[in-house]
């Protein structure tokens, strides 16, 4: 039987206050351009593979900030990934949990995590 809706994920939209300061920040860390455009404003679509993340600061509240992680980001060796964040001055929230993975901070206070691959 064929469904309508696909068991994929399209893409995770994150509440940023300021989508300039957002958009650098994010591809600072993952090591991307921040050449791309900024959508209406208020949109940046971060080039990802696999899930997409789009910065939307239209969206933005304090109380509407991710207060826990709704996915991670792949990493191959999770100590280099540490290092890498506490090099970047990062606010970590955790140290690496079991072997596997940690969570941090963005720069509006969004939960996120990077977890080995």
């Amino acid at each position: 039987m064929n469904h309508p809706i696909l068991n994929e994920i399209g893409t995770v939209f994150i509440p940023v206050s300021d989508i300039e300061k957002a958009r650098d920040w994010y591809c600072e860390i993952l090591g991307l351009p921040t050449d791309g455009e900024i959508l209406f404003g208020h949109l940046y679509v971060l080039p990802m593979k696999g899930a997409g993340i789009v910065l939307d600061s239209k969206i933005f509240s304090e109380d509407n900030t991710f207060s826990f992680p709704a996915f991670h980001f792949n990493a191959e060796d999770i100590n280099e990934a540490y290092r890498y964040m506490e090099s970047k001055k990062v606010e970590l929230i955790s140290g690496i949990e079991h072997h596997h993975y940690f969570r941090f901070k963005d720069s509006d206070g969004n939960h996120l995590m990077v977890c080995k691959c």
